[in-house]
């Protein structure tokens, strides 16, 4: 019994780690207004659990040509709105690689390929966000 309590409580600790991606056809920040995007730092290896930790809004018609250090090469995935494209560069100041994502998740940005090499996770150095 005391064993059945035990994975109870272990459950729902453990619950709040767990982060489902927001859905791209209702994404919004916490006070209801419109996001064009939202990036999160790090990607988990089960789809389900992808968007964890830190995470970024952006709204619509957001031009960020350069990341503050914080968010500079840190992003792992991406949830687009619906209508919505995010433009991003490799380097600040729009140089670089540059790729567009149209609406929907982008569960690891390391299963994104840039150039011949190359993958985005942890790649991303500017943006720009339309509706």
């Amino acid at each position: 019994m005391k064993g059945v309590i035990a994975l109870l409580l272990a459950a729902l600790c453990f619950e709040g780690l767990n982060a489902e991606c927001p859905d791209p056809a209702t994404l919004k920040d916490d006070y209801g207004s419109k996001l064009c995007a939202q990036m999160f730092e790090h990607s988990s290896y089960y789809y389900d659990e992808s968007c964890a930790g830190k995470f970024l809004y952006v709204y619509p018609d957001e031009d960020t040509p350069i990341m503050s250090w914080s968010w500079n090469n840190r992003i792992s995935s991406v949830v687009v709105g619906r209508g919505c494209s995010l433009t991003v560069w490799s380097k600040s100041k729009k140089e670089g690689s540059k790729k567009k994502f149209s609406a929907g998740i982008v569960y690891h940005l390391k299963e994104v390929k840039k150039g011949l090499f190359g993958d985005w996770n942890d790649s991303i150095s500017g943006y720009y966000c339309t509706c």
